[in-house]
């Protein structure tokens, strides 16, 4: 008899004992065709759990194939490799394309690189594009150690959140991490942190206050090690949910982001619906920037979605199309709603930008931006 995903955690907290959040979550999402990315469920749209800007609109993709054409000039105009990590339905990918095809130059020295671990989430990319006509620009990899070491822009739009973090408590008797066990349903309890956990927060200048419980993603630490690596020249583009540290350790936020997503709804049960919801945690902007510095990525500017969009003339695009469109109301509709979701979204969505290899190149997406503190 198959084991549900819940059966194979609680098997492996009954013979190794209780196991971390991080464990715990790192299943919960990635078990191999079992958690929620390794799944052939749908997970984006009105079928899915949650909707993200490129699948509402081609607008949010072709708005930043415009800010990659500046990147593109600003790093020489010469070859370029685009980087999208977890490109979940293949929409951002097509829209860019789509936007830069029409720049004849930079196209030919164009390569669409995606990274993704999900095979489920690969097919499903692989399928959308392969009836795109820039299907020939698009190319696959496990990791970004797979793709020689280029000139370029790394994006990750809306994938941060979903690494897998470690759940932290500060008690009274120092920092403490959070582990799962299993007695008649999932209990958390609490095991002394390790000294990773512990210099995370050294390195941010971070005095928890007693009882405070947050998320530390040291995965993202790597993640943007191994980015520097790879990168000669070039951006790193972070679009997420998320916080600097001024913000995301307040008062109001002591008991931490964790938040699931289940068929459009928002719930904070992390230990329900077992491969079949998706668990988020808020980004930390400022630790990227740190060791993004540390690594030699230089912090270009950090803002929210909608000033980014903004600034690259979403306006403007959306008014164009409205004209073109002028009698048709259902078109004119459409473009009210998808400025509403873009803006609304946008605020709670930010933007970091970081840079490699250049000498403080103004991005245009950045001309509002806020302290990273």
């Amino acid at each position: 008899m198959k084991l549900s995903l819940s059966e194979i955690i609680q098997h492996k907290i009954s013979k190794q004992g209780p196991i971390s959040f991080f464990d715990y979550m790192e299943t919960a999402l990635y078990y191999p065709g079992l958690g929620y990315y390794t799944s052939a469920s749908d997970k984006i749209g009105k079928g899915g759990d949650f909707y993200t800007s490129p699948y509402l609109t081609n607008v949010f993709g072709h708005v930043i194939g415009k800010q990659l054409e500046e990147m593109w000039q600003l790093t020489g105009k010469n070859d370029f490799t685009i980087v999208e990590y977890g490109a979940g339905m293949g929409s951002l990918c097509i829209d860019i394309l789509d936007q830069l095809k029409n720049n004849t130059a930079f196209y030919k020295k164009l390569k669409y690189c995606i990274i993704e671990k999900s095979e489920a989430m690969r097919l499903k990319e692989q399928n959308l594009i392969a009836n795109s006509h820039t299907k020939e620009k698009v190319s696959w990899y496990n990791s970004i150690e797979e793709i020689p070491s280029f000139t370029g822009c790394v994006i990750a739009n809306e994938v941060l959140d979903n690494f897998s973090v470690h759940k932290v408590v500060m008690a009274e008797n120092g920092l403490m991490e959070v582990f799962v066990g299993f007695d008649n349903g999932f209990v958390e309890m609490l095991k002394p942190a390790s000294d990773d956990l512990k210099n995370y927060f050294k390195e941010l200048k971070i005095d928890l206050p007693t009882g405070f419980c947050t998320e530390v993603n040291l995965q993202a630490i790597d993640w943007i090690k191994n980015i520097s690596a790879s990168l000669i020249k070039g951006f790193v583009l972070t679009i997420d949910y998320g916080f600097p540290s001024s913000e995301l350790y307040q008062p109001n936020r002591r008991l931490g982001t964790i938040v699931c997503y289940n068929k459009h709804t928002v719930n904070d049960l992390p230990y329900a619906n077992i491969g079949q919801q998706d668990i988020t945690a808020h980004v930390n902007f400022s630790a990227l920037n740190i060791w993004g510095e540390k690594n030699g990525l230089i912090n270009c500017g950090f803002t929210n979605q909608s000033q980014f969009l903004l600034s690259l003339g979403l306006a403007e695009h959306l008014r164009r199309i409205e004209e073109k469109e002028k009698t048709n109301l259902e078109i004119r509709k459409d473009i009210l709603l998808i400025h509403n979701l873009l803006m609304s979204m946008g605020k709670k969505i930010k933007v970091l930008a970081q840079q490699k290899g250049l000498e403080r190149p103004f991005l245009s997406g950045l001309r509002f931006t806020q302290p990273l503190t």
